[in-house]
Parts: C-alpha cells; sequence; structure tokens
C-alpha cells in the first residue's frame, strides 16, 4: 500500500523537483500540497504549486495556507530562486483549481479522519502551516507518522546566517514547535543536501530527455545552478528539498544520527540556529535523525529513474 504524505512547501525550484518525485512514484500517495510563504511570498508559492502539479499532470489538491511567520517579519529568498521563486522556464498560467480550504485546516481534518499513524508530513520549507495546526489542535500530534523535513544545518552552519539555514531561520518558532512536539522527526539539514551536488553531465541527461518535465528540471537546475556555484566555489548546486522524497523511496541512501535538536529563537546572532548535538555531549533526550550523509550517485540514479516517468 502506497505511504500517504502531504507535502509543506513553497516552491522553489528545488521544492518543483521533489514535488515531481513524489508524483512521479508510485510508493506514494500524495495527498495534497499545502503551501506556505517562504521563498517567495504566498500567492506565488501557491501559483508554482499549481503549475508543478499541472506539468506533471497529475491533478493533485493544493491548499495555501500561512502568509506569514508566526511572530516575524517574512524573510523571503528571490536572490536564489529568481522574482517568481520558479525561474528559469516560462510555464503556462496555471488552471488547476485552488481549493478553497486553508492549509491548516485541511491539515487537522486529514489528520483526525486517517488512520492515526498513516500520514507522514514532508515540510520542504518553512514550519509555519504545521506548527499553527499543532497549536491549533493538539490531538493530531500523535496521529502524524513522521516528518520528513528539509532543515537546519550543523557542520555547513548557515546559508542565510553564519548559523541558520534559511528554512529554519525564516520562522524559528515554528521550527521549535515541531522540534519540541515528539512527533518522530527525519531532519534532511544543509549537511546532507550540500553533499547532493548537480553535475553537469545529469542536467543534460535532464535536457535529452525531451519531454516537459525534463527540459523544466534542467532549466530550473541551470537557473539556480548560477547562484550556488557562484557561493560556494562548487562545480554543481544542492538539490535540498528532493532528499525528503528520495528517503522516503530508498532510506538506505542516507545515513545519520538519532540526537538531539534544539531550535535557537531569542540570540540576535544565532537566530534560527539547528543546535544540534552530534557528538552527544548533553545529557537532553534525542528527538531528530538528523543526517549527515548521502549516496549521491544513488540519489541522482533515482531521480534520473523517477522523473524520466513523467
Amino acid at each position: 500500500m502506497p505511504r500517504k504524505i502531504i507535502i509543506d512547501t513553497d516552491p522553489g525550484q528545488d521544492d518543483a523537483v521533489a514535488i515531481l518525485l513524489a508524483l512521479a512514484s508510485p510508493e506514494l500517495d500524495v495527498l495534497a500540497l499545502t503551501t506556505v510563504a517562504g521563498n517567495v511570498p504566498l500567492p506565488l508559492t501557491t501559483r508554482n504549486a499549481r503549475q508543478i502539479v499541472e506539468l506533471a499532470r497529475k491533478p493533485t489538491p493544493i491548499h495555501a495556507g500561512c502568509d506569514a511567520p508566526l511572530k516575524r517579519k517574512l524573510v523571503t529568498a528571490e536572490y536564489v530562486h529568481g522574482k517568481t521563486g520558479l525561474d528559469g522556464i516560462p510555464l503556462p498560467d496555471p488552471t488547476h483549481p485552488l481549493q478553497d480550504q486553508h492549509a491548516v485546516d485541511y491539515l487537522i481534518e486529514t489528520l483526525r479522519r486517517e488512520d492515526a499513524g498513516s500520514v507522514t508530513l514532508c515540510p520542504l520549507g518553512p514550519l509555519t502551516n504545521i506548527a499553527t495546526a499543532f497549536q491549533r489542535a493538539p490531538d493530531i500530534i500523535p496521529r502524524v507518522a513522521e516528518i520528513v523535513l528539509m532543515g537546519g544545518a550543523y557542520f555547513e552552519v548557515g546559508n542565510v546566517t553564519p548559523a541558520a539555514e534559511f528554512n529554519i531561520y525564516v520562522d524559528p518558532e515554528a521550527a521549535d514547535i515541531v522540534f519540541k512536539s515528539g512527533v518522530p522527526l527525519v531532519v534532511m539539514p544543509l549537511d546532507v543536501t550540500h553533499k547532493a551536488l548537480t553535475s553537469r553531465a545529469w542536467v543534460e541527461e535532464m535536457r535529452t530527455l525531451a519531454t516537459p518535465v525534463g527540459q523544466a528540471v534542467a532549466s530550473w537546475t541551470d537557473f539556480f545552478e548560477r547562484f550556488d556555484t557562484a557561493k560556494y566555489g562548487t562545480e554543481g548546486a544542492p538539490l535540498h528539498d528532493p532528499c525528503v522524497i528520495a528517503y522516503l523511496l530508498q532510506p538506505a541512501l542516507f545515513t545519520g544520527r538519532h540526537i538531539n535538536v534544539e531550535i535557537e529563537t531569542v540570540s540576535e546572532l544565532t537566530l534560527g540556529m539547528t543546535v544540534a548535538d552530534w557528538w552527544r555531549v548533553t545529557s537532553r533526550a534525542p528527538n531528530a535523525m538528523f543526517m549527515g550523509g548521502v549516496d549521491r550517485e544513488g540519489f541522482y540514479r533515482l531521480l534520473t529513474e523517477r522523473l524520466g516517468r513523467l
């Protein structure tokens, strides 16, 4: 039986690849996409989600969610993803309908309706929607099977400040709620995603698929590579969010440690830092499987095989 998942997302080119990977994989039953403000404001993340679903030709429900963090002004990343959040290739105006129900209400209703322990949440952006649902309906927390998320860093430190990764930094209070919730957590930090670098050969392989999906993935990668290669001096760019979906499909691709992770919400200097007790030097109880390694070749083999199906 396919694993039921809800993808909470702020597309983003790498979010788009993650969504396409999920929609191409029969092992996963994507119940819906819920959108959140993050890489760009909510109207654009929602529009982008609709375009991605249409590109995949998979009529997946989409629910728009929170347009701002719990307590802070929204920080966005157009400097990485372009003014639309999905720059790189022109896509037609979406016609796929947006659901009337707010994403938070959808999360609450779905987790109450589905069997306890049957739905996995896959956040690819700030954790505002998830935290808001947990605050409004604490009864749903023990009903979540698992949360597999992209966010945080330890050895790689920050990509938006010297200490913080973008998704956690945008809404650290929301991240704090989720990390303290008691739900089983699997975290894909920059320590993993910065090892999942694209290669020119892989991008061209996507282009030679000669499909709308292949053309879009190649174009998106060309666009955001320009930022990461200039910033980090690498030959390719990290595909952050697809690591979440790849873990669901082939968990053996990743290695990590079950450790304690706390979120810094007070310090101006380290706001949004994921304080990961990688070396287990405290007595704090483990609350997350914090990944540290990835089989890069296996990861890209999986992407190529699945994206070629769309």
